[in-house]
């Protein structure tokens, strides 16, 4: 029997890994709902055949493992069920995964990860395998863990994933001297922003912002896609704009973060959370432990320069997605970043392109920052 643990390559067909990109792609259907859970398909098959599949749609509903068999039925019966994640071994919302596979009497079950869950943790695999049932994980486990990178940070890191998200001029400016900054980027790149939107647990943006800009930050995909709608939060230490903004339209909730000492105003209907503020910047640790205390997987950044920076600072950023659009704004307009301290070549941030894409006249560059590299190298 294999072992569930980290198994060869070679130990799958080309049969296995046709049906775990097929999980994955059910998986990724779960992208806008399924959160603080992660996103999870299953197929069932006999050979090549397909029998049943399922994926989770949403938090506190059936999981994947559960729809699929529904689906198979009694051809379930001796087929691999291939699973972008460890089968549960705990009753949640639901019974135990694991059990179901096992009275299912499934013969193989290959994953393509482990889950970190405390409460799954290799206990799925140990069921199934005590159970008799053939075990292997690790099949397409890098595309498995892109799809839950935010829940996979929640549980290992003990933070979300955090994203900035900037549009820029081809000059690296975000707004003109004024503030105004409506639209450096085209149609097709903020409907694209809708997109991140919705996959995100919490949209995060500073007092600044709200006041010059006064954001909705909703999700708006023109469409009858089915999402959660994302926790708005604001970073304001006194409170300035509690009273004000879009930021508190809509249907989706809205969480102000504020100094400890912040005086409260009698009669805020506003949720409310403190972190700590030295020399007037937030502590974005402790910023990030509350969210993370919401079950909060993914974090979308849409700020100013300075709180973009801040984040990097800290060395939190995760994930700039950065929208260049192709026009000049001049040197007296405000830069993408106002506060990163670099004194030298050897002090240089640097990024790993992952993806570019054009969107209507505009590059799309999502990039992750390189961390622990000697940059003066080369």
């Amino acid at each position: 029997m294999p072992s569930p643990s980290e198994p060869s390559a070679e130990a799958f067909s080309a049969t296995d890994h046709l049906l775990m990109a097929r999980a994955l792609r059910l998986a990724e259907r779960g992208a806008f709902t399924t959160r603080p859970n992660p996103m999870v398909g299953c197929v069932l098959a006999h050979g090549e055949e397909v029998v049943g599949e399922g994926w989770h749609q949403r938090a506190g509903e059936a999981h994947a493992e559960t729809l699929a068999l529904r689906e198979a039925g009694d051809r379930a019966k001796g087929a691999t069920a291939y699973v972008t994640l460890e089968p549960c071994a705990h009753t949640g919302s639901t019974p135990p995964c694991a059990d179901a596979l096992v009275a299912a009497g499934v013969s193989r079950v290959v994953a393509a990860m482990r889950d970190p869950f405390p409460k799954v943790d290799g206990a799925g695999f140990e069921r199934l395998a005590a159970a008799g049932i053939e075990v292997a994980s690790g099949l397409m486990e890098k595309q498995a863990r892109e799809l839950n990178r935010g829940y996979l940070s929640r549980m290992v890191r003990g933070r979300p994933w955090v994203r900035v998200k900037l549009a820029t001029s081809i000059d690296g400016r975000s707004a003109l001297a004024s503030g105004e900054s409506k639209w450096i980027s085209g149609e097709a790149s903020r409907l694209d922003v809708q997109h991140w939107r919705a996959r995100s647990g919490a949209i995060l943006t500073g007092a600044g912002t709200v006041l010059a800009d006064d954001p909705q930050l909703t999700v708006r995909l023109g469409d009858d896609t089915p999402f959660v709608p994302p926790l708005r939060v604001v970073l304001d230490a006194g409170l300035a704009t509690i009273a004000r903004g879009r930021v508190r339209e809509g249907d989706a909730p809205t969480l102000y973060i504020h100094a400890p000492n912040t005086k409260l105003s009698r009669g805020i209907q506003a949720e409310l959370a403190t972190a700590p503020v030295q020399a007037g910047r937030f502590d974005l640790h402790q910023v990030l432990r509350l969210l993370t205390e919401r079950g909060i997987n993914e974090v979308q950044v849409e700020s100013g320069a300075t709180l973009a920076a801040a984040f990097l600072e800290a060395g939190l950023v995760d994930e700039l997605l950065l929208y260049v659009a192709p026009v000049l704004l001049g040197s007296k307009a405000r830069p993408l970043f106002d506060g990163l301290n670099i004194q030298s070549m050897a002090d240089r941030m640097e990024l790993d392109i992952v993806d570019t894409r054009q969107l209507g006249e505009d590059i799309r560059v999502l990039m992750h920052p390189v961390r622990q590299r000697d940059a003066g190298k080369g």
